[in-house]
């Protein structure tokens, strides 16, 4: 799977993208034709804690899957977005398997 990582208006340490591609390749567990992943990864300018936003989305076969999440971390937001882009595979999964 191709990642493509976006981060506007600052630089992403290398240990974050290693750390992104990890989780995604956990992924592929769950679903083996996934084309590639768009990764957002943005600051905003608030006073609340929780200001990073990761947005996640997968392009597979069909249409894609888009995740949004909100922490205090991008490590946290990004282990939310790969738990609910997990549930979003395996529904596609079985949904597939039904009309199959």
């Amino acid at each position: 799977m191709k990642v493509n990582v976006q981060a506007p208006n600052f630089t992403v340490k290398e240990s974050l993208i290693q750390f992104l591609e990890k989780r995604l390749q956990k992924l592929e567990q769950f679903y083996d034709k996934i084309v590639y992943a768009d990764v957002f990864l943005k600051v905003q300018k608030t006073s609340e804690k929780q200001n990073k936003i990761t947005e996640i989305i997968l392009s597979v076969p069909g249409s894609d899957l888009i995740c949004k999440k909100e922490s205090k971390t991008f490590e946290a937001a990004i282990d939310e977005c790969i738990q609910s882009l997990e549930r979003q595979l395996k529904k596609r999964k079985q949904k597939q398997r039904a009309y199959a």
